[in-house]
């Protein structure tokens, strides 16, 4: 009897040394599970906005409650087990995240904190937050650079209303398709908005009567990155939907940022590039073609729009005054000799574009690579072209405070306004 005891204690001891190790080895697993990021891998400089600009982004993403979805997003990766599902975080976290920003910025989640439904700044610093952590993500199995750039790009994409872009189908429904921007070169004001990006999110998913029946608007919003663009981003925003079938839509329009008080309906888009982006990446040559889509046989120094311009300058929006700019910059031929030579009457013959009348920047071409494609694909009858909106103003002088009622009344003021220009584009298609 004292034998079996003895056999029954140690056999009770060694059982619940198991259970314990057992459980030990959870807990080391679990807590692994949330710290599988190391911090010492390299950010980007874009990035690195969101410990530089302390407290700021943070203030941000508190006010609008989007902290949250940061803190979901970094679990979510934790626990993703293989590369596979790390691709489904990436679809799901992108794509929800997008779609609160739009919903927030309409109106319809009023849960969400007491920040101004027209800040775009909210979205752009969630995802900066989540791009960091994928950048800094270390899983207990391998990522080759390449599936990690994948996931990245997923990310963008879904984020961005990329690949949230859905018209009705039937032949009685306009589809507008535009796009805004990100807040740029923030390692000069932390506090930067973007009210074209604001405009996107106003315009998703937005319906407008016309004489013809209704019309649906789609939007997403670009990065200020030009190896994003490099890479095809704008050409894989629109492409699709300037193709022939179903999805082809009725006019395209690119917007951002522009001068102070007033909206450019831009004339021209340039063929060349300058300047320093998000990423204090600098270029300063012709803009480069894709090799996925489509191009023109002969790439074009400048494009011209094909919006309805009168119908938008008619429609009397304001506040700001609305007008077509056909300023341009070029270089003359024969000889293509500096200097160039900038004047307001649209791109003379035989000329190399040096601006467009949006400038050499992003804006300018986010024009020329969407209608470049739009002519790749031959789609010649849907109109197409650029709206430089006001610049923002009203940027506190206290550096500690990030929006006041003077700034939400402006960008208010000129957000609607771009919203009101969109519609009266869409009302005027076949003037």
């Amino acid at each position: 009897m004292k034998k079996e005891i003895r056999y029954f204690t140690v056999f009770s001891a060694v059982f619940l040394f198991i259970i314990m190790f057992s459980e030990k080895e959870s807990v080391v697993q679990a807590q692994g599970k949330q710290h599988c990021y190391n911090t010492s891998i390299p950010l980007s400089p874009e990035e690195q906005r969101i410990e530089e600009g302390f407290p700021i982004p943070q203030q941000i993403l508190e006010d609008s409650e989007f902290t949250q979805y940061v803190g979901k997003f970094k679990r979510d990766l934790c626990s993703a087990q293989n590369a596979e599902k790390a691709e489904k975080v990436m679809k799901q976290h992108g794509t929800s995240l997008w779609k609160t920003a739009v919903d927030r910025a309409q109106g319809k989640r009023p849960d969400l904190g007491d920040l101004d439904t027209y800040d775009d700044r909210p979205l752009y610093w969630a995802r900066l937050h989540m791009t960091s952590a994928l950048r800094q993500w270390e899983p207990d199995f391998e990522v080759t650079e390449e599936e990690r750039e994948q996931l990245m790009k997923k990310l963008e994409y879904t984020s961005r209303g990329i690949t949230s872009i859905e018209f009705p189908k039937g032949k009685r429904v306009k589809r507008i398709l535009v796009s805004g921007f990100d807040p740029y070169r923030l390692e000069q004001e932390f506090r930067r908005t973007n009210p074209s990006g604001a405009s996107g999110l106003q315009l998703d998913g937005q319906w407008v009567w016309t004489d013809d029946g209704p019309a649906m608007i789609q939007a997403a919003n670009f990065p200020v990155r030009w190896d994003d663009f490099e890479e095809g981003i704008v050409e894989d925003t629109f492409g699709p939907y300037l193709k022939k079938g179903k999805d082809r839509v009725d006019l395209i329009m690119t917007i951002s940022q522009g001068g102070p008080r007033k909206m450019a309906i831009e004339g021209f888009a340039g063929r060349w590039h300058t300047g320093a982006d998000n990423k204090l990446e600098n270029r300063s040559e012709v803009i480069p073609p894709v090799s996925h889509w489509p191009m023109p046989e002969a790439l074009p120094e400048f494009i011209e729009t094909t919006l309805p311009v009168e119908a938008m300058i008619d429609a009397e929006t304001g506040p700001w005054p609305v007008f077509r700019n056909d300023k341009v910059c070029e270089w003359l031929p024969p000889n293509y000799d500096d200097p160039y030579v900038c004047h307001e009457n649209g791109p003379t013959p035989e000329s190399k574009a040096r601006q467009g009348g949006g400038g050499s920047y992003l804006s300018n071409e986010s024009q020329y690579r969407s209608n470049r494609v739009r002519i790749g694909l031959k789609a010649y009858d849907i109109p197409g072209g650029h709206l430089h909106i006001a610049a923002q103003e009203y940027y506190p002088e206290d550096k500690s405070v990030y929006i006041t009622d003077e700034f939400k009344e402006f960008r208010k003021n000129t957000v609607d306004q771009t919203v009101a220009l969109v519609k009266a584009a869409a009302k005027g298609i076949g003037e």
